[in-house]
């Protein structure tokens, strides 16, 4: 089986060696950036399945590469992963806002990191189990394509986004803490503030227009996607 390859976008060269040398031996094939252009420059060029961002870079920054990661069609199904100094709870959030698929703060454990490494890459394996289009009513949940619409109009939204939808979905009908989201769809369990959850489940209403009513808020405990046909 093929090698996965992955880009390390950092410019501190004993964090970009540490980082390489600890995923080189779990069996991934990386290449180093020393700077978010050279960065930019590489994604243009190689198909990646997955990018390791350090916020803060000379020129463009880490958010500004994965903002253009996940707006351009030909690389939005990359995972990027933000490897930074800066832990403060709003960054975290911008940062899974635009995309992200995980948020390891510094100092860190290589290990710890090659663990969130294989879980975000796991996101990424076609399943083979469950249904691969989710429905309620008008809203449509394509899993293969990655595409949501409701009714004709096509809905975007972000990694995070996508996966809590579907998550939700999938689990109809039954309640789910903040905690088991946060553990199940970013594969996070103490990392993130709870409130990280509230924020997603905010937007996701929001340009799910009335279908965001679906998801209920269940008082002191967490979230519950009910069906169209439920009465209130």
């Amino acid at each position: 089986m093929a090698k996965q390859n992955i880009l390390i976008v950092e410019d501190e060269k004993h964090i970009a060696k540490l980082v390489k040398y600890n995923l080189d031996r779990a069996g991934y094939e990386c290449v180093c950036a020393a700077s978010g252009e050279e960065g930019l420059g590489r994604i243009s060029k190689y198909r990646y399945d997955l990018v390791i961002l350090d916020l803060m870079l000379p020129g463009v920054d880490g958010l500004e590469i994965c903002r253009k990661i996940k707006q351009d069609s030909e690389t939005k199904e990359m995972k990027v992963i933000m490897l930074t100094a800066k832990g403060e709870e709003v960054d975290r959030i911008v940062g899974l806002e635009l995309g992200a698929d995980d948020y390891v703060v510094k100092p860190f454990s290589p290990r710890e990191l090659v663990l969130r490494v294989k879980a975000v890459l796991k996101r990424g394996q076609t399943d083979g189990g469950g249904e691969e289009i989710l429905r309620e009513g008008v809203l449509c949940v394509d899993i293969p394509r990655h595409r949501i619409t409701l009714g004709s109009k096509e809905i975007i939204m972000t990694p995070m986004e996508f996966r809590l939808l579907e998550t939700l979905m999938r689990r109809r009908g039954r309640v789910q803490s903040r905690e088991v989201l946060l553990a199940d769809v970013w594969d996070i369990h103490s990392d993130v503030s709870s409130r990280t959850i509230d924020t997603h489940v905010k937007r996701l209403r929001e340009k799910l227009g009335k279908s965001g009513n679906l998801i209920e808020t269940v008082t002191g405990i967490g979230y519950r996607f009910r069906q169209a046909s439920d009465e209130d």
